[in-house]
């Protein structure tokens, strides 16, 4: 008589209680809190007296919507830099692939804070670029790339490269070779097969390392804050600043709430995004 053997592939569900219970410890409980403390107005009553407050604030929203400004502009650059480097790194093959996933991962070995002050020195009116630039003839006056939007593009950007880079090199990792050679055996040039093959099956590494660059570019507060210094204000800055300077708590518990659902709505755009381009390539 055969012996049934126990199904494998199935658990009991009182094995996800431990990540359950940390979930609701440190991300769901602390999440309340923050919503419950947003509701109290300057009276000491209940109310979405707080959420007016920011959201009838121009200064306020204009903090907001630069701050999800910068995230998409330092997304696109990573994007523009970071799919090529993915490219190289996936084709090519012995010490230049080596390399490259080298160059990719030591940022992530050194402290955010130290990356933050190597772009002080390179941006500053005496750094390296307007020094190359003095010598070169090329300026005659440092150019100010130090406590300007262009200089923290540039930052958050490098520093946060690889979030960008990893997933895309997982996705074009998984894309078969030979789909390659088939596009280009049935004429398709370099550019036509990289629209029509590679950009469609790298989606979804292109949409995770979207959602992660975007998501740590906004909430950079050490690089915005030495990088941009007092000439720029962002939402964790102006968070830091009502809660810490101020001791405004509600107001930047409203804040940090408004903050959450913006990020949230862009993530949603992103992968609304996705699903349109991969329904649009599948046409």
């Amino acid at each position: 008589m055969p012996v049934a053997l126990p199904d494998v592939t199935t658990y009991p569900l009182r094995l996800a209680s431990p990540l359950a219970a940390f979930f609701a410890a440190f991300f769901a409980a602390p999440l309340v809190a923050l919503l419950a403390l947003s509701l109290q107005g300057a009276d000491g009553r209940l109310g979405l007296s707080q959420y007016a407050a920011f959201l009838g604030d121009g200064f306020s929203l204009g903090v907001l919507l630069g701050t999800l400004w910068l995230g998409l502009k330092v997304t696109a650059a990573c994007l523009v830099l970071g799919l090529p480097l993915a490219l190289v790194a996936t084709r090519a093959g012995g010490w230049v692939r080596g390399l490259v996933i080298l160059a990719v991962l030591t940022p992530l070995l050194t402290s955010v804070v130290i990356r933050t002050f190597a772009w002080i020195v390179i941006l500053g009116r005496q750094g390296v670029v307007n020094s190359l630039l003095s010598s070169l003839g090329l300026i005659e006056t440092p150019l100010r790339m130090l406590y300007a939007e262009g200089g923290l593009v540039a930052a958050l950007a490098q520093v946060q490269m690889p979030l960008m880079v990893l997933p895309l090199m997982t996705a074009l990792a998984r894309i078969d070779p030979s789909l390659w050679d088939a596009s280009e055996a049935l004429g398709a040039g370099r550019w036509r097969t990289f629209f029509r093959v590679t950009l469609p099956l790298c989606l979804p590494g292109l949409i995770a390392g979207a959602v992660l660059t975007f998501a740590a570019a906004i909430s950079g507060f050490i690089t915005q804050s030495l990088i941009g210094g007092g000439q720029m204000l962002f939402m964790p800055g102006y968070i830091y600043q009502q809660a810490i300077a101020l001791q405004n708590w509600p107001f930047a518990a409203a804040m940090s709430v408004i903050f959450l659902v913006a990020v949230l709505a862009v993530v949603l755009a992103f992968n609304a995004l996705g699903r349109l381009a991969r329904g649009y390539a599948q046409t």
